[in-house]
C-alpha cells in the first residue's frame, strides 16, 4: 500500500494544472452527489467530450475501487468502497455546498487564502455531510442515529431536503417520519447516515414543508433605546430610509434573528448593548413556528 500511495504521489505531480482540477472535480463530484457525467466535466471546463471521457480514464487509474462505469452513458457512480482521492476540510466543503460550488479544487493545494474566521467550536463528520448531500440531489430518505439532549440516540427515518447554517452551526431540515412533521436536526448530533430508496411520498417533500415555503419579510431598523447614534447602524448594516428589509422564510426567521441579536419584544425592551437592532414588524412572526428562539419573544 506505501509503494502505491507513492506511485499515486508522483504521477499526480507529473499531472499539469487542469488535470488536476478534473480529478478535483471529479473525486468532489463523486463524493458528495454520488454520480457525474461526460457532460458535467465538458461544462465545468469548457473542454470537448474526449477530453472528458480522457479525465474519466485518469481518475479510474488512480482510484478504480471508488467508481462503477456506465459506458453507454458516460457516467460515473460512487461505489459502495469509495475513499475520496483528496483530503476535504468540512468548514470549507459546507460553505462549498450551500454556494453551490462543486470544484473540490482547495484540496489540490496548500496555498492558504488571507482571510480568517471565529474558529468553530463543533465540526460535523465529512461522511455525514457527504451522504446527506447525496440524499438531498438524488431524492433519497435516509435513516440516521441523531442523538437528542431529550431523548438520547435512536434510528430515525428523515427524507432531507436542505443543508442550512444557522450561525453558530450546521443543520440539516427534512420530513422525519417519526414525528411525521417537517423537521431541523443537528448535523453534530447525527453519528451515521445511510441511504435508503429514493420513493417517496410526495407528502415528503420539499414542497409540502409549510414553514420552509412560507415566505417572511423582516423590517429591521437600530434599537430605539440602546443606540444614540443611529446613522452608524444605518450605515452597518446597509439601511434604506433607516430600515433594512429582509426576505427569508419562516424555517429560518428564529435562526436569523437570533444570529443577530435583533430585539423583537413589542416595546424594545432588552437592554445591553448586543441588541443593536430592532424588528419594527414583530407581528409579523407570531405565527412562525421558530421564532420563539429569537430574543425578546414571549
Amino acid at each position: 500500500m506505501g509503494a502505491s500511495h507513492s506511485n499515486n504521489k508522483n504521477k499526480m505531480e507529473s499531472l499539469n494544472t487542469t488535470e488536476k482540477q478534473m480529478l478535483a472535480f471529479v473525486d468532489f463530484s463523486l463524493f458528495f452527489k454520488g454520480h457525474l457525467n461526460a457532460f458535467s466535466l465538458q461544462e465545468r471546463f469548457g473542454t470537448a467530450p474526449s477530453e472528458a471521457l480522457k479525465a474519466f480514464a485518469l481518475y479510474k487509474g488512480f482510484a478504480p475501487e471508488n467508481i462503477i462505469e456506465d459506458p453507454e452513458n458516460q457516467r460515473l457512480f460512487q461505489a459502495t468502497n469509495f475513499k475520496p482521492m483528496f483530503e476535504y476540510d468540512v468548514r470549507k466543503t459546507l460553505v462549498k455546498l450551500s454556494n453551490q460550488i462543486s470544484d473540490g479544487y482547495d484540496a489540490i493545494t496548500n496555498q492558504p487564502y488571507p482571510i480568517q474566521t471565529p474558529s468553530l467550536l463543533n465540526v460535523p463528520e465529512l461522511l455525514v455531510v457527504a451522504r446527506l448531500s447525496q440524499a438531498i440531489m438524488n431524492g433519497n430518505a435516509v435513516s440516521i442515529i441523531y442523538t437528542s439532549v431529550s431523548s438520547g440516540s435512536a434510528a430515525r427515518e428523515v427524507v432531507p431536503h436542505s443543508i442550512v447554517d444557522n450561525g453558530l452551526r450546521w443543520h440539516v431540515r427534512g420530513y422525519d417520519r417519526k414525528s411525521d412533521s417537517f423537521r431541523d436536526f443537528v448535523l453534530t448530533r447525527i453519528s451515521k447516515v445511510t441511504l435508503l430508496s429514493n420513493q417517496i411520498d410526495k407528502r415528503e417533500s420539499k414542497h409540502f414543508d409549510e414553514q420552509w415555503n412560507t415566505p417572511i419579510t423582516l423590517e429591521i431598523v437600530p434599537h430605539p433605546n440602546n443606540i444614540k447614534y443611529s446613522t452608524a447602524i444605518e450605515i452597518d448594516y446597509g439601511m434604506t430610509d433607516g430600515m433594512l428589509k429582509i426576505q427569508t422564510n419562516a424555517a429560518l426567521v428564529g435562526y436569523l434573528l437570533r444570529r443577530w441579536n435583533v430585539d423583537c419584544s413589542p416595546d424594545a425592551k432588552l437592554n445591553g448593548g448586543e441588541y443593536q437592532l430592532w424588528l419594527r414588524n414583530h407581528l409579523n412572526i407570531r405565527d412562525v413556528q421558530n421564532s420563539v428562539i429569537a430574543p425578546g419573544i414571549s
